[in-house]
């Protein structure tokens, strides 16, 4: 196992934290969640009973005391705008603090799209040096997780690295969907290779590869020179792990830093909700009577927009008609009326009314699922009215001719597929 020792003194910290900004990378439309994102940018999507996947990035940031934030948006970012715009205008400008959200518009060249992770940077690079900095954190806008950024920064500067590259553990067999890592004993980075077939191992470990996070700290001057360099290179794809990374690994400083609780030394918790799936799964895990992500720890609060919405209700006690939800997590407007929800999560405002059963869903903000349904091991979109008597997730077959089904037997229901007509989402 890789160890970090990043003991700094505290004001040290932050004038590291002070002097860096970061960048969240949200412009990227996160295919594989299917449907979920016909009509908003991945980063959007809710997450949890009543966040967005961005809260997470955003929120690390504020806990780790780094209050200069750039959002890079590009696909279907109205949704992400008005929650970043509702939720985020707390940070005071006086103090040098903001979170900006800054679009692809064509800055350097005639193309209106970023064209790789790098060039949404290298875009916005006239912009972030009339800010100055002395480091640039990129992060990606799409992983739920918790992380102290300026334990980073520390090790960063510590090992005098030019750029340091957030990392985890995964197994091997897992390893070909991420930028994989072979690094020597002191956590340098010897080589880097995006979705290899064969993996470098970890050093001492069996089965067990070093997969980037998408999570950098560059040196500012660093960043620039090489932004600059690869923008002037013909065929480069102008991103991070296929282009910058690789070319800079022999002539410079790059570092590891494992992603482990300080005090443990186990691998901390991060999720890549980019399927169905794993999307249905995170949101499961938080049901949990001990889930490893705690979302009620005072000291590392998630922030967010949340409507001001009324208290949870269960109504009705009748022996076959009883309001009730069992190891299920309700959020503020829900109300279950003469229903039954078990191990299932559900975002504000959503009705279940009478004889109706869910089972091991994620029912989004302001579903109406009508009387006498039963809904298991579903997702069910914003805003659904699911009509009375419907059941979903107990026959596939019938399932796949209306809905989503995943490869794992998750059903993902939309307003659309349900004849609903919907032409955003909030």
């Amino acid at each position: 196992m890789l160890v970090v020792n990043s003991q700094q003194p505290q004001r040290r910290i932050n004038e590291l934290t002070r002097n860096t900004i970061a960048l969240i990378l949200a412009g990227g439309r996160g295919s594989r969640l299917k449907q979920m994102t016909d009509w908003r940018a991945k980063p959007a999507v809710p997450f949890g009973g009543k966040f967005r996947i961005i809260d997470f990035p955003l929120s690390n940031c504020i806990n780790s005391d780094i209050r200069k934030i750039g959002i890079l948006t590009q696909y279907k970012a109205d949704s992400l705008i008005r929650h970043v715009q509702q939720g985020w205008g707390f940070l005071r400008g006086e103090f040098g603090e903001y979170v900006d959200l800054m679009p692809a518009q064509q800055r350097h060249d005639e193309h209106s799209w970023y064209q790789g992770t790098a060039d949404a940077v290298f875009q916005n690079i006239d912009i972030l040096r009339a800010r100055n900095p002395e480091f640039v954190l990129v992060l990606a806008g799409d992983h739920i997780y918790k992380m102290d950024y300026s334990a980073m920064l520390a090790d960063h500067v510590i090992n005098k690295a030019d750029l340091t590259i957030g990392c985890i553990e995964v197994p091997l067999e897992e390893a070909r969907a991420f930028g994989v890592m072979d690094v020597d004993d002191n956590r340098r980075v010897r080589a880097f290779v995006e979705k290899p077939e064969n993996p470098p191992l970890m050093p001492g470990r069996e089965n067990t590869a070093l997969a980037s996070m998408g999570i950098y700290v560059f040196n500012a001057g660093f960043l620039f020179e090489q932004l600059i360099k690869d923008a002037d290179s013909k065929g480069s794809s102008r991103d991070f792990g296929k282009d910058i990374i690789p070319s800079v690994i022999e002539k410079y400083r790059i570092n590891a830093y494992p992603f482990l609780d300080l005090q443990s030394g186990q691998q901390s918790y991060w999720r890549d909700v980019g399927t169905i799936d794993a999307y249905w799964a995170a949101n499961m895990e938080l049901i949990g009577v001990k889930p490893d992500l705690n979302l009620y720890d005072n000291t590392w609060p998630i922030w967010t927009y949340q409507a001001q919405t009324p208290p949870a209700k269960f109504v009705f006690d009748d022996d076959d008609r009883r309001g009730q939800a069992i190891d299920s997590m309700v959020s503020g407007g829900c109300v279950i009326s003469g229903a039954t929800v078990r191990h299932s999560l559900l975002f504000s405002e959503v009705r279940v009314n009478s004889y109706s059963e869910v089972n091991d869903s994620v029912i989004l903000p302001e579903v109406n699922i009508a009387r006498h349904c039963r809904i298991t091991k579903a997702i069910v979109e914003k805003a659904c009215q699911i009509p009375e008597g419907t059941v979903i997730g107990e026959d596939r077959a019938e399932d796949e001719k209306r809905f989503q089904v995943s490869e794992g037997g998750v059903v993902l229901v939309t307003p659309e597929m349900l004849g609903q007509r919907r032409h955003y989402v909030r």
